[in-house]
């Protein structure tokens, strides 16, 4: 089956992007590798940034202030005023959709503070914002005549001189490789948060998949050493102790039942102000017990639920113990509002480094970008395929895959990589988490470098083609480990502390030093890592050319 667009995720990002590309008379298919209904759009519960009112320039530019700040200097001014300007108008458009923001009495949309914002600005529905906005999305997407391809693991894609021709996908229900001819492709298939499994809010699925098919399609990754840690995770499971909490009024304290930070601080600052106190012998706690429990029912219901089932705590007279875990990837495919360097080939979302979050995300912008790319990358996607024929398929690709899927229910298999993955977690948060140097880094590269050369060797115990859990597990560990190789390498390369990126070794920030890290992968497992020339350079390049 050939489609005009090929939308590839089903967050808020790859949604609006589908939606926005389907046009009178074109083809657009969302293709995912699970449930439609699961993402880390979904999981998104705090909400969503935005000045409301588009004519309050004022407002606005306090918005795109923030967003800059908080990116330490790494931020893209452009991509950052665009997502705070269009912002009004995404809102507007999610409106339309029928998603029900929560309102005051006058029917005004409910907005609450977040960390590191200067004024109330975040829209939610309850603490389930990101849920409500999917499931209204997908009904929407629906109507307007998007085909949906679920449990389609997407393996590469296919180019011709440098033009995107097709999606080569592995079908879960039967392990078989096929080729989806395409005009046009959008990356949206999220970030790589979930590489550090046991120690993360991400599902363990989310490996970073869309970053290895742009390696491994020659493309280079950006910035792929600022990882964001979220201050509140549940000490136990890491389930998220959403923004919300602390928007709404809660404390972190210590076991003295002391306040040591600023609550709606930025991540970075709270992740490792937290984790200073853990490393003291401290417990860390929020706490909520001064918050009226018809607020808690209203304003954070989902969390409250939790609490309660996970463990075992009722927030409206105890204390709920946190932890700081791995939650977004501000790294991802180099790419300049949206477009990359394949013709035909857009990417939005947590997937791209579109420079709107630098070395540190403003919490609420992460639904906000998804939403404003993800409408500009289908935007662009289906103004691209207009007038344009399908190109060749270069079947090589698709015949390498098949390959690489045989080889992998052949032979027996001695090695568990269930383990594997757990330990590539436990390094990943050990050794490139919120505290990083050489000598860790090194060591984490090394042993990355090994079981990278171990995966080659495992093989599926279970032989049946249909619905193979073990197969997608064994390709996305190689995903895994592929990007975290990248994701060292350019921690490594940064020898400065910036934002979610911390060197207890190189603890200032440089002047110079705020260029974007960009990584390449010349053949399978060797990488080129440098610095992006500056904007003055590569105008000079092209003069003197």
């Amino acid at each position: 089956m050939s489609y005009d667009v090929i939308v590839i995720g089903s967050g808020i990002a790859g949604l609006m992007a589908a939606i926005e590309a389907k046009g009178e008379g074109n083809s657009v298919a969302l293709m995912c590798k699970g449930n439609i209904f699961k993402s880390n759009s979904a999981l998104a519960s705090g909400g969503i940034n935005a000045v409301l009112d588009e004519n309050d320039k004022a407002l606005i530019m306090e918005h795109i202030s923030d967003t800059y700040k908080s990116a330490k200097d790494v931020g893209n001014k452009k991509a950052i005023a665009y997502l705070c300007e269009q912002a009004p108008h995404v809102i507007k458009k999610l409106q339309s959709y029928g998603v029900l923001f929560d309102r005051d009495e006058a029917g005004n949309i409910l907005q609450r503070s977040f960390g590191g914002g200067s004024d109330k600005r975040t829209c939610f529905v309850g603490d389930s914002t990101g849920a409500a906005i999917i499931q209204v999305l997908i009904k929407h997407a629906k109507e307007v005549g998007i085909d949906f391809l679920v449990n389609h693991f997407v393996m590469d894609i296919t180019t011709i001189e440098e033009y995107i021709s097709g999606v080569v996908a592995l079908k879960k229900v039967d392990s078989s490789v096929s080729v989806y001819p395409a005009k046009s492709v959008v990356f949206a298939g999220g970030g790589y948060a979930g590489i550090y499994r046991g120690f993360s809010t991400n599902a363990q699925d989310c490996t970073g998949d869309m970053l290895s098919i742009a390696l491994r399609a020659g493309l280079s990754l950006k910035d792929m050493e600022f990882v964001q840690f979220h201050p509140t995770g549940f000490a136990k499971t890491g389930y998220l102790v959403s923004e919300a909490a602390r928007g709404e009024g809660g404390y972190l304290i210590n076991s003295k039942g002391e306040r040591f930070v600023n609550e709606l601080g930025t991540r970075d600052v709270l992740a490792r102000a937290i984790f200073e106190q853990m490393r003291a012998g401290q417990k860390v706690f929020i706490d909520m017990r001064h918050i009226p429990k018809e607020t808690l029912l209203s304003r954070v219901p989902s969390l409250y639920k939790s609490a309660y089932n996970q463990a075992g705590i009722d927030l409206c007279c105890e204390l709920l113990e946190i932890k700081p875990v791995a939650h977004y990837s501000m790294g991802g495919i180099e790419s300049t509002m949206c477009e990359t360097a394949i013709k035909g080939l857009f990417a939005c979302g947590e997937c791209a480094a579109l420079g709107v979050h630098g070395a540190n995300r403003l919490g609420g912008n992460s639904l906000l970008e998804g939403g404003v790319f993800g409408v500009l990358a289908g935007k662009k996607a289906r103004e691209y395929v207009y007038n344009r024929e399908f190109l060749p398929i270069d079947y090589r690709v698709v015949i390498k895959n098949m390959g690489l899927v045989e080889r992998i229910f052949e032979g027996d298999c001695s090695k568990n990589f269930n383990a594997m993955r757990i330990s590539v977690g436990k390094i990943m948060f050990d050794k490139v988490g919120i505290y990083r140097n050489e000598t860790r880094l090194q060591e984490a590269f090394d042993y990355m470098k090994y079981l990278r050369l171990e995966s080659n060797t495992l093989h599926c115990v279970d032989k049946s083609k249909n619905n193979n859990v073990e197969l997608i597990s064994i390709l996305e560990l190689r995903n895994a480990l592929e990007l975290s190789e990248a994701i060292i390498l350019s921690a490594m390369y940064r020898k400065e502390s910036r934002g979610a990126h911390f060197r207890e070794d190189y603890v200032f920030t440089c002047k110079e030093g705020n260029r974007h890290v960009l990584i390449r992968e010349l053949q399978k497992g060797f990488f080129k890592v440098q610095y992006e020339e500056s904007p003055f350079l590569r105008w000079l390049k092209k003069i003197l050319t």
